[in-house]
C-alpha cells in the first residue's frame, strides 16, 4: 500500500515550531517512501479560521522547503460529514445529547469529588423522542456523541510503543456541537479514511483522541493508519512550552534570519537518538530520518540552538547564492566577492552583511585609547594611497614598525581598533582593499 501522510493545521494562528515538527515528520515519512504528503486544512471552525493564517501558512511552508501532493480543505467537504454522519447514526454509534455545558460541569465535579474519573454517564443515549422534543421545546439544541464500544483501544505507536487504553475509562467523544460544527475528532476520522492516509505523526496530547479515532473509523469502515505520538516540546530549562509558542512562530524566527536548513536539521533530530548536525540538504534529512529513533520523554528546545547551525549553514554558501542580496546592499560588482569572502566568517544571519557593507563603506567610529592616539595619527600619515591591496598592510605595518619601533599586538591592536572600531574581526590584509574611508582622529 502506498504510504500516505499528511499535515493537518487548524489555520486559528500562525504555525509555530511544535506544527512544524509534526508536520516534518510526517514529510520526511512520505517522501522516504516515495509516497504522498497532503497539506489539510483543518478549518471547520470558521470564527477562528482565517485566510491570513491560511497565507501565512503557504508562506512558511515554501519558506521551509516542505512540498506538499496536493492541499485538501475541511471547510469543502461538510457534505461528506453528515454523510458520515448519518451513517454512524444508522449504525447506533452517533446519539443526540442535551445536557447545558453547567450541567456537564456538575456531573464533572461531582464525579471527581467521588473520586471518580469524570466520564460521562451516557443519559442521553435512552433519551426518548418525546423527552428530545421537550428539550427542543425550552429552547435546547441538541448535540452528538460518538457512543465507544466499551473495550480496549489497542495499537502499536510509532514512538511510545504498544497502548492500551480502556474505551471505558474515556467520554463518549461530542463529534458535532449544538450550532452544527463538526469537530476535528469526527472531520479528522471521516478525512484520514476518505484519504487513504496511512501513516499519522503527531503530538503526545492527541493519545486519548487516537484512541476514540481509531473505533470511529472503523465504525466507517477503514482502517485505522499506523499511529506515531511524538513528545512535546518545553523551554530550555523544562519548563511548559506552549504559552511562549506565540513567539516560537516560523514567521518570527525567519524575521531574525534563522536559515531554513538550520531549523529543519534541528527539528528532524531533537528528541531522537541521533546527534543534532548540520544537514547539507533536504535529501540528506529524508534518508537520515527514522521515527523510531525518537523518544516520548518531554523534549527541551531553545531557539538560540538555530543560532549555531544559522551561522554554519551561512559561512558555507557559495558567492553565487548571495551574489543578488550583496549587490542589493550596494557593494561595487569588483567587489561583491571579495566582501563576501571576509564577511562571510563574521555574521550569523545575512543580515548581519548590512552591517559589515555599512562599516566598509562609511568607516567604523574609531576605538583608540587616548595613549595611542598620537601612534595612530602618526601611522595614519604613513598610509600609501589607494587603492589598497592585500599586501597593502603587511608593507604599511612595516613602515610604521619602523618609524615607530613598535610590534606584535602593540603594533597590530591600535590600527585594527582604529580603522574599524572593534578588536577582532577579519584578516586585515583582507579588509584594508574594501575600506572606503579613514577614521577621523
Amino acid at each position: 500500500m502506498p504510504t500516505v501522510t499528511r499535515f493537518a493545521p487548524s489555520p486559528t494562528g500562525y504555525i509555530h515550531v511544535g506544527n512544524l515538527r509534526t508536520a516534518l515528520m510526517n514529510f520526511l515519512i512520505a517522501r522516504k517512501a516515495g509516497g504522498t504528503f497532503i497539506l489539510r486544512l483543518d478549518d471547520t471552525d470558521q470564527e477562528r479560521s482565517k485566510q491570513e493564517y491560511i497565507d501565512g501558512l503557504f508562506a512558511d511552508l515554501e519558506w521551509l522547503g516542505l512540498h506538499y501532493d496536493r492541499v485538501e480543505q475541511q471547510s469543502k467537504r461538510m457534505d461528506r460529514y453528515a454523510e458520515a454522519a448519518g451513517q454512524l447514526r444508522a449504525a447506533g454509534r452517533f446519539y443526540e445529547c442535551f445536557e447545558s455545558p453547567v450541567e456537564l460541569d456538575l456531573k464533572r465535579k461531582k464525579l471527581l469529588n467521588m473520586g471518580r474519573p469524570p466520564v460521562y454517564d451516557r443519559a442521553s443515549l435512552t433519551l426518548t423522542e418525546d423527552q428530545k422534543a421537550a428539550y427542543r421545546a425550552e429552547g435546547r439544541e441538541g448535540y452528538w456523541r460518538f457512543r465507544l464500544d466499551l473495550e480496549r483501544i489497542e495499537w502499536a505507536d510509532g514512538i511510545i510503543g504498544d497502548i492500551s487504553i480502556d474505551a471505558a475509562s474515556v467520554s463518549d467523544p461530542v463529534l458535532i456541537k449544538a450550532d452544527g460544527q463538526v469537530l476535528y475528532t469526527f472531520a479528522s476520522s471521516v478525512d484520514d479514511v476518505d484519504m487513504g492516509v496511512t501513516h499519522i505523526v503527531r503530538g503526545a496530547d492527541h493519545v486519548t483522541n487516537t484512541a476514540t479515532q481509531i473505533q470511529i473509523m472503523k465504525a466507517l469502515g477503514g482502517t485505522p493508519p499506523t499511529f506515531a505520538h511524538h513528545s512535546l516540546l518545553t523551554g530550555a530549562k523544562g519548563e511548559e512550552l506552549s504559552k511562549r509558542l506565540g513567539v516560537l512562530s516560523l514567521r518570527d524566527l525567519r524575521a531574525r534570519g534563522v536559515e531554513p536548513m538550520a531549523l529543519l536539521s534541528l527539528m528532524a533530530r531533537l528528541g531522537s537518538s541521533k546527534p543534532v548536525e548540520l544537514a547539507s540538504s533536504m535529501q540528506e534529512l529524508i534518508d537520515g530520518f527514522d521515527v523510531g529513533s525518537f523518544g516520548a520523554a518531554p523534549t527541551k528546545f531553545d531557539a538560540e540552538d538555530l543560532f549555531p547551525l544559522t551561522r554554519s549553514h551561512v559561512q558555507g554558501l557559495p558567492f553565487a547564492t548571495v551574489q543578488a542580496r550583496i549587490a542589493a546592499l550596494g557593494v561595487p560588482a569588483d567587489k561583491a566577492e571579495a566582501f563576501w569572502a571576509v564577511a562571510k566568517g563574521n555574521i550569523t544571519v545575512l543580515a548581519d552583511l548590512e552591517g559589515w557593507w555599512h562599516l566598509f563603506r562609511d568607516g567604523a567610529e574609531p576605538l583608540v585609547e587616548e595613549s595611542d592616539r598620537d601612534f595612530v595619527r602618526q601611522a595614519l600619515t604613513l598610509l600609501p594611497a589607494q587603492p589598497w591591496t592585500t599586501a597593502t598592510w603587511g608593507e604599511w605595518t612595516g613602515a610604521v614598525k619602523a618609524a615607530t619601533g613598535r610590534k606584535g599586538k602593540d603594533l597590530f591592536m591600535p590600527l585594527r581598533k582604529a580603522l574599524t572600531g572593534r578588536a577582532n574581526g577579519p584578516e586585515m590584509a583582507d579588509v584594508l582593499p574594501l575600506l572606503q574611508k579613514l577614521p577621523v582622529i
